[in-house]
Protein backbone atom coordinates (compact mmCIF):
# COMPACT_ATOMS: atom_id res chain seq x y z
CA UNK A 1 0.00 0.00 0.00
CA UNK A 2 1.28 3.49 -0.85
CA UNK A 3 2.47 5.30 2.23
CA UNK A 4 0.38 8.41 2.98
CA UNK A 5 2.13 11.74 2.96
CA UNK A 6 1.23 14.72 5.08
CA UNK A 7 0.16 18.01 3.66
CA UNK A 8 3.12 20.19 2.75
CA UNK A 9 5.28 17.18 1.96
CA UNK A 10 8.93 17.02 0.87
CA UNK A 11 10.17 18.71 -2.28
CA UNK A 12 10.59 15.32 -3.97
CA UNK A 13 7.02 14.26 -3.19
CA UNK A 14 5.66 17.63 -4.35
CA UNK A 15 7.53 17.42 -7.68
CA UNK A 16 6.38 13.82 -8.24
CA UNK A 17 2.79 14.72 -7.41
CA UNK A 18 2.84 17.74 -9.71
CA UNK A 19 4.16 15.59 -12.59
CA UNK A 20 1.33 13.08 -12.40
CA UNK A 21 -1.33 15.65 -11.56
CA UNK A 22 -0.23 17.73 -14.56
CA UNK A 23 -1.01 14.74 -16.79
CA UNK A 24 -4.47 14.51 -15.25
CA UNK A 25 -5.08 18.24 -15.68
CA UNK A 26 -4.12 17.90 -19.34
CA UNK A 27 -6.65 15.08 -19.73
CA UNK A 28 -9.34 17.16 -18.00
CA UNK A 29 -8.63 20.04 -20.34
CA UNK A 30 -8.60 17.81 -23.41
CA UNK A 31 -12.03 16.38 -22.65
CA UNK A 32 -13.59 19.58 -21.28
CA UNK A 33 -12.62 21.91 -24.09
CA UNK A 34 -13.80 19.55 -26.79
CA UNK A 35 -17.25 20.90 -25.93
CA UNK A 36 -16.51 24.25 -27.53
CA UNK A 37 -16.02 22.55 -30.91
CA UNK A 38 -18.61 19.84 -30.26
CA UNK A 39 -21.49 22.27 -29.67
CA UNK A 40 -21.64 23.83 -33.17
CA UNK A 41 -20.86 20.37 -34.63
CA UNK A 42 -23.82 18.71 -32.88
CA UNK A 43 -25.99 21.70 -33.72
CA UNK A 44 -25.59 20.69 -37.36
CA UNK A 45 -25.73 16.91 -36.85
CA UNK A 46 -28.85 16.98 -34.68
CA UNK A 47 -30.50 20.08 -36.23
CA UNK A 48 -30.61 22.19 -33.05
CA UNK A 49 -31.06 25.84 -32.09
CA UNK A 50 -28.62 27.58 -29.69
CA UNK A 51 -30.57 26.70 -26.54
CA UNK A 52 -30.82 23.03 -27.52
CA UNK A 53 -27.15 22.86 -28.51
CA UNK A 54 -26.13 24.20 -25.10
CA UNK A 55 -27.67 21.14 -23.45
CA UNK A 56 -24.16 19.82 -24.13
CA UNK A 57 -22.84 22.06 -21.37
CA UNK A 58 -25.79 21.23 -19.11
CA UNK A 59 -25.35 17.45 -19.40
CA UNK A 60 -21.62 17.79 -18.92
CA UNK A 61 -21.46 20.17 -15.97
CA UNK A 62 -24.56 19.05 -14.08
CA UNK A 63 -22.71 15.80 -13.42
CA UNK A 64 -20.42 17.77 -11.10
CA UNK A 65 -23.39 18.66 -8.90
CA UNK A 66 -25.02 15.23 -8.99
CA UNK A 67 -21.84 13.22 -8.47
CA UNK A 68 -19.73 15.48 -6.22
CA UNK A 69 -20.92 14.10 -2.86
CA UNK A 70 -20.77 10.46 -4.04
CA UNK A 71 -17.23 11.22 -5.24
CA UNK A 72 -16.25 12.51 -1.80
CA UNK A 73 -17.69 9.33 -0.23
CA UNK A 74 -15.70 7.19 -2.67
CA UNK A 75 -12.48 9.07 -1.90
CA UNK A 76 -12.99 8.60 1.84
CA UNK A 77 -13.14 4.84 1.24
CA UNK A 78 -10.50 4.21 -1.41
CA UNK A 79 -8.18 7.22 -1.09
CA UNK A 80 -7.08 9.93 -3.47
CA UNK A 81 -4.78 7.90 -5.71
CA UNK A 82 -7.25 5.06 -6.25
CA UNK A 83 -9.92 7.69 -6.85
CA UNK A 84 -7.85 9.13 -9.68
CA UNK A 85 -7.44 5.67 -11.18
CA UNK A 86 -11.16 4.90 -10.99
CA UNK A 87 -12.05 8.27 -12.50
CA UNK A 88 -10.05 7.50 -15.65
CA UNK A 89 -11.90 4.20 -16.03
CA UNK A 90 -15.29 5.90 -15.82
CA UNK A 91 -14.17 8.49 -18.36
CA UNK A 92 -13.14 5.70 -20.74
CA UNK A 93 -16.67 4.29 -20.54
CA UNK A 94 -18.07 7.72 -21.38
CA UNK A 95 -15.78 8.00 -24.41
CA UNK A 96 -16.92 4.58 -25.64
CA UNK A 97 -20.56 5.68 -25.41
CA UNK A 98 -19.83 8.21 -28.14
CA UNK A 99 -19.52 5.34 -30.63
CA UNK A 100 -23.20 4.23 -30.52
CA UNK A 101 -24.21 7.89 -30.22
CA UNK A 102 -22.33 8.75 -33.41
CA UNK A 103 -23.75 5.74 -35.24
CA UNK A 104 -27.33 6.64 -34.29
CA UNK A 105 -26.99 10.47 -34.37
CA UNK A 106 -29.34 10.43 -31.37
CA UNK A 107 -28.82 13.59 -29.31
CA UNK A 108 -29.93 12.01 -26.03
CA UNK A 109 -27.20 9.38 -26.32
CA UNK A 110 -24.60 12.08 -26.91
CA UNK A 111 -25.78 13.77 -23.73
CA UNK A 112 -25.57 10.49 -21.78
CA UNK A 113 -22.00 9.98 -23.02
CA UNK A 114 -21.10 13.51 -21.93
CA UNK A 115 -22.68 12.97 -18.50
CA UNK A 116 -20.69 9.76 -18.04
CA UNK A 117 -17.45 11.45 -19.08
CA UNK A 118 -18.12 14.26 -16.63
CA UNK A 119 -18.95 11.77 -13.85
CA UNK A 120 -15.42 10.41 -14.10
CA UNK A 121 -14.08 13.94 -14.25
CA UNK A 122 -16.01 14.88 -11.10
CA UNK A 123 -14.27 12.12 -9.18
CA UNK A 124 -10.93 13.23 -10.59
CA UNK A 125 -11.53 16.91 -9.78
CA UNK A 126 -12.63 16.05 -6.24
CA UNK A 127 -9.34 14.21 -5.77
CA UNK A 128 -6.74 16.31 -7.54
CA UNK A 129 -7.74 19.85 -6.48
CA UNK A 130 -7.36 19.34 -2.70
CA UNK A 131 -4.35 17.13 -3.47
CA UNK A 132 -2.49 19.92 -5.24
CA UNK A 133 -3.53 22.42 -2.52
CA UNK A 134 -2.42 20.25 0.41
CA UNK A 135 0.73 18.65 -1.04
CA UNK A 136 2.76 21.82 -0.42
CA UNK A 137 2.65 25.21 1.27
CA UNK A 138 -0.81 26.83 1.30
CA UNK A 139 0.69 30.25 0.48
CA UNK A 140 1.91 28.93 -2.87
CA UNK A 141 -1.15 26.77 -3.63
CA UNK A 142 -2.50 29.18 -6.24
CA UNK A 143 0.89 29.09 -7.95
CA UNK A 144 0.80 25.27 -8.14
CA UNK A 145 -2.78 25.29 -9.44
CA UNK A 146 -1.74 27.90 -12.01
CA UNK A 147 1.00 25.56 -13.23
CA UNK A 148 -1.59 22.80 -13.51
CA UNK A 149 -3.87 25.22 -15.33
CA UNK A 150 -1.22 25.67 -18.00
CA UNK A 151 -1.58 21.99 -18.85
CA UNK A 152 -5.38 22.18 -18.68
CA UNK A 153 -5.71 25.21 -20.90
CA UNK A 154 -2.82 24.08 -23.10
CA UNK A 155 -5.03 21.13 -23.97
CA UNK A 156 -7.82 23.61 -24.63
CA UNK A 157 -5.64 25.34 -27.22
CA UNK A 158 -4.70 22.12 -29.00
CA UNK A 159 -8.08 20.33 -28.94
CA UNK A 160 -10.09 22.63 -31.25
CA UNK A 161 -7.28 22.49 -33.80
CA UNK A 162 -7.19 18.68 -33.70
CA UNK A 163 -10.98 18.51 -33.84
CA UNK A 164 -11.04 20.87 -36.80
CA UNK A 165 -8.36 18.90 -38.67
CA UNK A 166 -9.93 15.47 -38.06
CA UNK A 167 -13.64 16.24 -38.10
CA UNK A 168 -14.44 19.52 -39.84
CA UNK A 169 -12.89 19.18 -43.28
CA UNK A 170 -15.34 19.90 -46.12
CA UNK A 171 -17.84 21.61 -43.80
CA UNK A 172 -19.14 23.84 -46.61
CA UNK A 173 -21.46 21.02 -47.73
CA UNK A 174 -23.07 21.07 -44.26
CA UNK A 175 -23.78 24.82 -44.16
CA UNK A 176 -27.33 26.00 -43.54
CA UNK A 177 -27.66 27.08 -47.15
CA UNK A 178 -26.41 23.75 -48.53
CA UNK A 179 -28.67 21.70 -46.25
CA UNK A 180 -31.70 23.84 -47.04
CA UNK A 181 -31.37 22.91 -50.71
CA UNK A 182 -31.73 19.16 -49.95
CA UNK A 183 -34.80 17.05 -49.26
CA UNK A 184 -35.26 15.47 -45.81
CA UNK A 185 -33.77 12.10 -46.77
CA UNK A 186 -30.66 13.65 -48.27
CA UNK A 187 -30.25 15.84 -45.17
CA UNK A 188 -30.40 12.82 -42.85
CA UNK A 189 -27.83 10.92 -44.94
CA UNK A 190 -25.46 13.89 -44.91
CA UNK A 191 -25.86 14.45 -41.16
CA UNK A 192 -25.32 10.73 -40.45
CA UNK A 193 -22.10 10.86 -42.46
CA UNK A 194 -20.94 13.87 -40.45
CA UNK A 195 -21.85 12.19 -37.16
CA UNK A 196 -19.84 9.07 -38.03
CA UNK A 197 -16.68 11.17 -38.04
CA UNK A 198 -16.74 11.10 -34.23
CA UNK A 199 -16.32 7.32 -33.93
CA UNK A 200 -12.57 7.00 -34.50
CA UNK A 201 -11.46 9.97 -32.32
CA UNK A 202 -13.50 8.86 -29.32
CA UNK A 203 -12.35 5.24 -29.67
CA UNK A 204 -8.76 6.50 -29.56
CA UNK A 205 -9.65 8.68 -26.56
CA UNK A 206 -11.04 5.66 -24.68
CA UNK A 207 -7.86 3.69 -25.33
CA UNK A 208 -5.73 6.62 -24.16
CA UNK A 209 -7.74 6.96 -20.95
CA UNK A 210 -7.25 3.27 -20.15
CA UNK A 211 -3.52 3.68 -20.73
CA UNK A 212 -3.35 6.63 -18.35
CA UNK A 213 -5.42 4.70 -15.81
CA UNK A 214 -2.80 1.95 -15.75
CA UNK A 215 -0.01 4.54 -15.54
CA UNK A 216 -1.52 6.21 -12.47
CA UNK A 217 -2.37 2.87 -10.84
CA UNK A 218 1.20 1.57 -11.05
CA UNK A 219 2.87 4.91 -10.32
CA UNK A 220 4.52 5.86 -7.05
CA UNK A 221 2.20 8.80 -6.58
CA UNK A 222 1.98 9.24 -2.78
CA UNK A 223 -1.34 9.06 -0.97
CA UNK A 224 -2.44 12.28 0.70
CA UNK A 225 -3.36 12.42 4.38
CA UNK A 226 -5.01 15.69 5.38
CA UNK A 227 -6.78 14.44 8.49
CA UNK A 228 -3.93 14.82 10.91
CA UNK A 229 -3.78 18.57 10.36
CA UNK A 230 -6.71 19.07 12.73
CA UNK A 231 -7.17 15.73 14.41
CA UNK A 232 -9.29 17.30 17.15
CA UNK A 233 -11.96 18.29 14.67
CA UNK A 234 -15.09 16.21 15.06
CA UNK A 235 -16.53 15.20 11.71
CA UNK A 236 -20.29 15.76 11.65
CA UNK A 237 -22.82 15.30 8.92
CA UNK A 238 -23.32 18.64 7.14
CA UNK A 239 -20.57 20.02 9.38
CA UNK A 240 -18.85 21.36 6.31
CA UNK A 241 -21.47 24.12 6.14
CA UNK A 242 -20.02 25.68 9.30
CA UNK A 243 -17.26 27.26 7.16
CA UNK A 244 -18.54 30.47 5.50
CA UNK A 245 -15.39 30.90 3.42
CA UNK A 246 -16.12 27.48 1.88
CA UNK A 247 -19.83 27.95 1.22
CA UNK A 248 -19.32 31.42 -0.24
CA UNK A 249 -16.38 30.04 -2.22
CA UNK A 250 -18.70 27.46 -3.76
CA UNK A 251 -21.08 30.27 -4.78
CA UNK A 252 -18.17 32.18 -6.30
CA UNK A 253 -17.06 29.06 -8.17
CA UNK A 254 -20.60 28.60 -9.47
CA UNK A 255 -20.41 32.08 -10.98
CA UNK A 256 -16.85 31.56 -12.21
CA UNK A 257 -17.42 28.26 -13.99
CA UNK A 258 -20.47 29.74 -15.65
CA UNK A 259 -18.48 32.62 -17.12
CA UNK A 260 -15.56 30.36 -18.03
CA UNK A 261 -17.81 27.96 -19.95
CA UNK A 262 -19.68 30.78 -21.66
CA UNK A 263 -16.39 32.37 -22.75
CA UNK A 264 -14.89 29.09 -23.93
CA UNK A 265 -17.85 27.11 -25.25
CA UNK A 266 -20.11 29.76 -26.80
CA UNK A 267 -17.42 31.64 -28.69
CA UNK A 268 -17.69 29.16 -31.57
CA UNK A 269 -21.47 29.58 -31.75
CA UNK A 270 -21.09 33.34 -31.56
CA UNK A 271 -18.45 33.35 -34.29
CA UNK A 272 -20.76 31.25 -36.44
CA UNK A 273 -23.54 33.82 -35.94
CA UNK A 274 -21.16 36.56 -37.10
CA UNK A 275 -19.98 34.59 -40.13
CA UNK A 276 -16.42 33.96 -38.88
CA UNK A 277 -15.03 31.27 -41.19
CA UNK A 278 -12.84 29.55 -38.60
CA UNK A 279 -15.55 29.53 -35.88
CA UNK A 280 -14.75 25.93 -34.85
CA UNK A 281 -11.28 26.86 -33.53
CA UNK A 282 -12.27 30.03 -31.67
CA UNK A 283 -12.16 28.18 -28.34
CA UNK A 284 -8.39 28.10 -28.86
CA UNK A 285 -8.38 31.90 -28.69
CA UNK A 286 -10.00 31.90 -25.25
CA UNK A 287 -7.79 29.07 -24.03
CA UNK A 288 -4.64 30.82 -25.25
CA UNK A 289 -5.44 33.85 -23.12
CA UNK A 290 -6.28 31.58 -20.17
CA UNK A 291 -2.90 29.87 -20.56
CA UNK A 292 -1.26 33.31 -20.53
CA UNK A 293 -3.15 34.11 -17.33
CA UNK A 294 -2.03 30.87 -15.69
CA UNK A 295 1.56 31.63 -16.71
CA UNK A 296 1.29 35.00 -15.00
CA UNK A 297 -0.15 33.30 -11.92
CA UNK A 298 2.62 30.71 -11.79
CA UNK A 299 5.17 33.52 -12.07
CA UNK A 300 3.67 36.15 -9.78
CA UNK A 301 1.88 34.22 -6.98
CA UNK A 302 2.74 34.57 -4.12
CA UNK A 303 5.93 36.58 -4.70
CA UNK A 304 4.39 39.68 -6.27
CA UNK A 305 0.66 38.98 -6.17
CA UNK A 306 -1.42 37.57 -3.31
CA UNK A 307 -4.23 35.11 -3.95
CA UNK A 308 -6.77 37.71 -2.80
CA UNK A 309 -5.31 40.39 -5.10
CA UNK A 310 -5.33 37.98 -8.06
CA UNK A 311 -9.02 37.25 -7.47
CA UNK A 312 -9.85 40.95 -7.18
CA UNK A 313 -7.99 41.78 -10.39
CA UNK A 314 -9.72 38.94 -12.21
CA UNK A 315 -13.19 40.14 -11.24
CA UNK A 316 -12.57 43.75 -12.26
CA UNK A 317 -10.98 42.85 -15.60
CA UNK A 318 -13.80 40.37 -16.30
CA UNK A 319 -16.38 43.12 -15.89
CA UNK A 320 -14.41 45.37 -18.24
CA UNK A 321 -14.00 42.72 -20.94
CA UNK A 322 -17.69 41.80 -20.69
CA UNK A 323 -18.60 45.42 -21.38
CA UNK A 324 -16.34 45.18 -24.41
CA UNK A 325 -18.13 42.07 -25.69
CA UNK A 326 -21.52 43.76 -25.42
CA UNK A 327 -20.62 47.21 -26.72
CA UNK A 328 -17.82 46.76 -29.25
CA UNK A 329 -18.08 46.27 -33.02
CA UNK A 330 -19.18 42.97 -34.55
CA UNK A 331 -17.44 43.83 -37.84
CA UNK A 332 -14.30 45.85 -37.06
CA UNK A 333 -11.16 43.73 -36.48
CA UNK A 334 -8.75 46.41 -35.26
CA UNK A 335 -8.11 44.83 -31.86
CA UNK A 336 -7.14 41.41 -33.18
CA UNK A 337 -5.08 43.06 -35.93
CA UNK A 338 -2.78 44.61 -33.33
CA UNK A 339 -2.99 41.91 -30.63
CA UNK A 340 -2.71 38.60 -32.48
CA UNK A 341 -2.53 38.99 -36.26
CA UNK A 342 1.19 39.75 -36.14
CA UNK A 343 1.85 36.13 -35.09
CA UNK A 344 -0.21 34.75 -37.98
CA UNK A 345 -3.47 34.18 -36.09
CA UNK A 346 -6.59 34.99 -38.18
CA UNK A 347 -8.32 38.24 -37.24
CA UNK A 348 -11.74 38.29 -35.58
CA UNK A 349 -14.28 41.05 -34.83
CA UNK A 350 -13.59 43.18 -31.75
CA UNK A 351 -16.54 41.73 -29.85
CA UNK A 352 -15.14 38.20 -30.35
CA UNK A 353 -11.72 39.43 -29.28
CA UNK A 354 -13.11 40.75 -26.01
CA UNK A 355 -14.84 37.39 -25.47
CA UNK A 356 -11.51 35.62 -25.97
CA UNK A 357 -9.82 38.05 -23.55
CA UNK A 358 -12.20 36.83 -20.85
CA UNK A 359 -9.91 33.81 -20.77
CA UNK A 360 -7.20 36.08 -19.35
CA UNK A 361 -9.60 37.51 -16.76
CA UNK A 362 -10.85 34.06 -15.75
CA UNK A 363 -7.51 32.28 -15.49
CA UNK A 364 -6.65 33.04 -11.86
CA UNK A 365 -10.15 32.76 -10.35
CA UNK A 366 -10.12 28.97 -9.89
CA UNK A 367 -6.57 28.76 -8.47
CA UNK A 368 -7.28 31.67 -6.12
CA UNK A 369 -10.62 30.48 -4.74
CA UNK A 370 -9.55 26.92 -3.92
CA UNK A 371 -6.87 27.65 -1.31
CA UNK A 372 -8.90 30.50 0.19
CA UNK A 373 -12.01 28.32 0.51
CA UNK A 374 -10.24 25.21 1.87
CA UNK A 375 -8.22 27.10 4.49
CA UNK A 376 -8.64 25.53 7.94
CA UNK A 377 -11.01 22.69 6.95
CA UNK A 378 -8.84 19.83 8.24
CA UNK A 379 -10.88 16.62 8.21
CA UNK A 380 -13.56 18.37 6.21
CA UNK A 381 -11.20 18.86 3.27
CA UNK A 382 -12.66 16.03 1.15
CA UNK A 383 -16.28 17.06 1.73
CA UNK A 384 -15.29 20.71 1.30
CA UNK A 385 -13.72 19.83 -2.02
CA UNK A 386 -16.95 18.08 -3.03
CA UNK A 387 -18.96 21.20 -2.16
CA UNK A 388 -16.66 23.34 -4.29
CA UNK A 389 -16.92 20.83 -7.13
CA UNK A 390 -20.71 21.17 -6.92
CA UNK A 391 -20.20 24.82 -7.78
CA UNK A 392 -19.21 23.64 -11.26
CA UNK A 393 -22.97 23.40 -11.87
CA UNK A 394 -22.62 27.01 -12.95
CA UNK A 395 -21.24 25.62 -16.19
CA UNK A 396 -24.49 23.70 -16.65
CA UNK A 397 -27.01 26.44 -15.90
CA UNK A 398 -25.55 29.80 -16.89
CA UNK A 399 -24.76 28.89 -20.53
CA UNK A 400 -28.37 27.76 -20.87
CA UNK A 401 -29.50 31.20 -19.71
CA UNK A 402 -27.19 32.75 -22.27
CA UNK A 403 -28.61 30.42 -24.96
CA UNK A 404 -32.16 31.44 -24.11
CA UNK A 405 -31.43 35.15 -24.43
CA UNK A 406 -29.36 34.53 -27.56
CA UNK A 407 -32.31 32.79 -29.26
CA UNK A 408 -34.92 35.30 -28.11
CA UNK A 409 -32.83 38.44 -28.56
CA UNK A 410 -29.31 39.21 -29.70
CA UNK A 411 -26.37 36.81 -29.41
CA UNK A 412 -24.15 39.78 -28.55
CA UNK A 413 -26.33 41.52 -25.96
CA UNK A 414 -27.05 38.17 -24.25
CA UNK A 415 -23.55 38.29 -22.77
CA UNK A 416 -24.88 40.68 -20.11
CA UNK A 417 -25.47 37.53 -18.03
CA UNK A 418 -21.73 37.55 -17.29
CA UNK A 419 -21.81 40.82 -15.34
CA UNK A 420 -23.61 39.67 -12.14
CA UNK A 421 -21.30 36.66 -12.04
CA UNK A 422 -18.22 38.86 -11.91
CA UNK A 423 -19.88 40.94 -9.18
CA UNK A 424 -20.22 37.76 -7.07
CA UNK A 425 -16.55 36.94 -7.62
CA UNK A 426 -15.61 40.52 -6.67
CA UNK A 427 -17.60 40.30 -3.41
CA UNK A 428 -15.86 37.05 -2.48
CA UNK A 429 -12.47 38.64 -3.15
CA UNK A 430 -13.26 41.72 -1.08
CA UNK A 431 -15.13 40.16 1.86
CA UNK A 432 -16.43 36.60 1.52
CA UNK A 433 -13.09 34.75 1.71
CA UNK A 434 -12.29 36.33 5.10
CA UNK A 435 -15.50 35.40 6.95
CA UNK A 436 -14.88 32.60 9.46
CA UNK A 437 -18.22 32.47 11.31
CA UNK A 438 -21.86 32.81 10.31
CA UNK A 439 -22.56 34.50 13.69
CA UNK A 440 -19.66 36.93 13.65
CA UNK A 441 -20.09 40.58 14.59
CA UNK A 442 -17.81 43.32 13.45
CA UNK A 443 -15.00 42.33 15.81
CA UNK A 444 -15.00 38.74 14.58
CA UNK A 445 -15.13 39.85 10.95
CA UNK A 446 -12.19 42.18 11.55
CA UNK A 447 -10.23 39.39 13.24
CA UNK A 448 -10.96 37.02 10.33
CA UNK A 449 -9.83 39.64 7.84
CA UNK A 450 -6.58 40.21 9.74
CA UNK A 451 -5.92 36.46 9.87
CA UNK A 452 -6.58 36.19 6.13
CA UNK A 453 -4.16 39.03 5.40
CA UNK A 454 -1.47 37.29 7.43
CA UNK A 455 -2.03 34.07 5.49
CA UNK A 456 -1.86 35.90 2.18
Amino acid sequence: MTKPVQAAGSTKSVVMAMFFISLLFFILGFVTWLNGSLIPFLKIVCDLNDFQALWVTFAFYIAYTVMALPSAAILSRIGYKNGMTLSLGVMAVGALLFIPAAKSSYYGLFLLALFTLATGMTLMQTAINPYIVCIGSRDSAAMRISVMGLFNKGAGIVVPMIFSALILSGMEQYSGTALAALDQTAKEILRAELSSRLIYPYAVMAAGLVLFMLLIHFSKLPELDVEDNQSATEVRRFGVFQFPQLVLGAVALFAYVGVEVIAGDTIGLYGHHLGVNHFAVLTSYTMSFMALGYLLGATCIPRWLSQKAALLLSAVSGMGFTAGVILSSATDTTMSHYLIAWVGVPEVPNTVMFLALLGLANALVWPSIWPLALEGLGKYTASGSALLIMGIAGGALLPMIYGHFSDTGSAQSAYWVLLPCYVIILLYAVKGHAIRSWKGGSALAQEATEQSEVLL
